[in-house]
């Protein structure tokens, strides 16, 4: 596990670095939807939840039910989005948010990876898929 983290990390950099401005990010925003995210864990993928996106607000994720409270989002010409609220369980107790990369490309359903650091120090990767 520990050697899959650093090979994440460099796949999202290297995709980041040589993407450069995409014309796609240049608004600051995802398109408008419900982002499914799921996790690769033990064989299986795992569902974490939805986030919906309307504009520059988030809400989520929710497993069941709906989202109290949509809070602002921001993401920069390379696609490296930044939570300006809470995140369900990305952010709570002790988990924090290292690096969300969004992707958009015209062949795909528009997406982004969540790269989560856990209180130990571990960090887990998932995915965000528009539906």
């Amino acid at each position: 596990m520990a050697f899959r983290i650093p090979c994440i990390f460099s796949i999202l950099l290297s995709v980041a670095a040589t993407g450069g401005a995409r014309a796609d990010f240049a608004d600051g925003k995802l398109p408008d939807g419900t982002y499914h995210c799921e996790v690769y864990l033990l064989g299986m993928f795992l569902s974490l939840g939805d986030i919906t996106i309307k504009g520059d607000v988030y809400s989520g994720p929710v497993t069941f039910g709906t989202a109290q409270q949509g809070y602002n989002y921001q993401m920069d010409a390379n696609g490296e989005i930044t939570w300006l609220g809470p995140l369900g369980g990305y952010t709570a107790g002790g988990n924090s948010i290292s690096l969300t990369q969004a992707t958009l490309d015209g062949q795909t359903s528009p997406s982004f990876d969540i790269i989560m650091k856990q209180p130990d120090g571990a960090f887990t990767a998932s995915t965000c898929t528009k539906r």
